[in-house]
């Protein structure tokens, strides 16, 4: 994570600024709705879908779209989800985002009510088409789509004529990274549908143990066999060691088989430079500190197993909250976690996801963080205070969830939200002629429900408008394991 070592008065001061303007804003601000926030935050994934659009869609403006992928390639790729505001399927991103929309649903699917059915719903649309994509033996599917050319145009994902190019790993040209981390997907679904649908968990897991045996065979990161069509938009910068470990800790979480685990105990050590160097890293790019929190369940109640993964998992706490002496991590202000780059609350979300559900399997255990003494109240404080800036209780007074409260985003970079629906103009939007809606500062004709977008820049600032991409947009695994915090919090208000 990118920031910089505090003395301890500057981290009193940080904390004595947190805590006063957080008390500031919850004086002003009433508790969240969080089961309203949970029902929309799984409804975004409906607004993202891609292929033929099933009869019980909920969100109308969106249409079928993308019904040939994969023909070029003489394959069925209908379906999946699109990543972000554009008309590209990413399998990266894609199945990180399925991984962690599993995860939410094992960790907290008894507090989800009415919601666990579209949960597990927006779930299948995903495993269903990794299981085309993962079809071919030595094959996996990892991207279709032009992305130059698609983001040279703004056009709905109804009326796309940019090219539907189908790009693959093989054993020839490997790409570890993207088929590891469908494993992964492949593997944390398998876990949730097993009591409801056993034989459809059944054939997940076996193709994720298929899938990841070829992702560990044929090394090697798909930057170097498909990079010019992946680069610069979800170029894989950390390597693929910790995909292989992921996947094997989903594996071993599925199948509870030994092989697993031995893999996993091995290659912590075979890949520590890698593992030590990201150890605070979370996110569709970089797995380090959810392994540690995923094996932890496995390893607390048996102290010859903990080393390395609780102090792992702990020295991740350590370097993310405000409070430690030893964090590592920027906070805006008003309190929220910020990491330049591109859609900073894929931040927050993931890396509050992972102290929630590591607070969850350490209950009384404290973690000693420099002086201080760090406990599970903490930890779900913290997450707590993460969730609720999404949804308010921020500088600005606004829900960076659209649809959410009062006030929030109104121009999100999405190329469906801000063109009229079908419904209201059926006549076809070319390439350039959506440009203008691009560049207008009126409000998006559809309300696309759910999405968060990137939010604020580190002063708390946001730019409602669609120029803006990195503030501005939404994306699937922003809002997937805010589906499991929001569940949590549903029930613990």
């Amino acid at each position: 994570m990118i920031g910089c070592r505090r003395s301890p008065c500057q981290v009193l001061r940080v904390i004595a600024a947190f805590v006063c303007l957080t008390a500031t804003v919850v004086a002003k601000v009433p508790n969240p709705n969080y089961a309203d926030a949970l029902t929309k935050s799984i409804l975004f994934f409906e607004g993202q879908r891609s292929g033929k659009l099933p009869p019980n869609q909920r969100a109308t403006w969106r249409k079928d779209s993308a019904l040939h992928d994969g023909a070029d390639k003489g394959v069925d790729l209908v379906g999946g989800y699109y990543d972000a505001g554009d008309n590209i399927k990413f399998h990266f991103p894609m199945a990180f985002t399925t991984t962690m929309l599993a995860w939410s649903v094992e960790q907290f699917k008894n507090t989800m009510g009415s919601d666990l059915q579209h949960a597990m719903e927006a779930i299948r649309w995903s495993t269903d088409y990794f299981l085309k994509a993962t079809n071919i033996p030595n094959v996996v599917f990892a991207q279709v789509g032009n992305a130059e050319a698609d983001h040279n145009c703004w056009e709905r994902p109804e009326d796309m004529d940019t090219p539907r190019t189908t790009f693959a790993v093989t054993a020839q040209a490997p790409g570890s990274e993207v088929s590891a981390e469908i494993a992964a997907a492949l593997a944390a679904a398998s876990v949730v549908f097993k009591p409801s649908d056993p034989a459809y968990s059944k054939l997940l897991v076996n193709r994720a143990i298929q899938v990841f045996e070829f992702a560990d065979k044929y090394r090697g990161s798909y930057n170097d066999s498909i990079g010019p069509w992946v680069c610069p938009f979800y170029c894989n910068y950390n390597g693929y060691n910790d995909e292989l470990l992921w996947a094997a800790a989903w594996l071993l979480k599925a199948t509870r088989k030994p092989i697993y685990w031995n893999y996993v105990k091995q290659n912590i050590i075979n890949f520590k430079s890698d593992i030590e160097s990201g150890v605070s890293e979370f996110g569709w790019d970089a797995k380090h500190a959810g392994i540690n929190v995923l094996i932890s369940k496995f390893v607390l109640d048996n102290p010859s197993n903990a080393n390395p993964f609780l102090p792992y998992a702990d020295t991740f706490v350590c370097s993310v909250l405000p409070e430690s002496p030893i964090n590592t991590v920027r906070y805006t202000p008003g309190g929220l976690m910020y990491k330049a780059g591109i859609c900073n609350m894929q931040n927050p979300t993931a890396l509050s996801f992972l102290l929630l559900t590591y607070a969850r399997y350490m209950k009384s255990r404290v973690i000693r963080c420099g002086n201080i003494d760090v406990t599970q109240k903490m930890l779900i404080r913290f997450a707590r205070s993460q969730v609720n800036y999404i949804l308010g209780r921020n500088p600005m007074n606004m829900s960076y969830m659209v649809g959410f409260g009062s006030k929030f985003p109104q121009r999100i970079h999405h190329r469906g939200a801000s063109l009229p629906s079908i419904d209201q103009y059926p006549q076809k939007i070319g390439c350039k002629e959506g440009t203008p809606y691009f560049l207008s500062e009126s409000p998006n004709p559809n309300l696309h429900i759910g999405a968060v977008v990137g939010g604020p820049d580190i002063k708390d600032y946001f730019s409602d408008s669609r120029l803006s991409s990195a503030q501005s947009e939404p994306a699937t695994y922003v809002n997937a394991p805010l589906v499991g915090l929001l569940a949590y919090f549903k029930a613990h208000p």
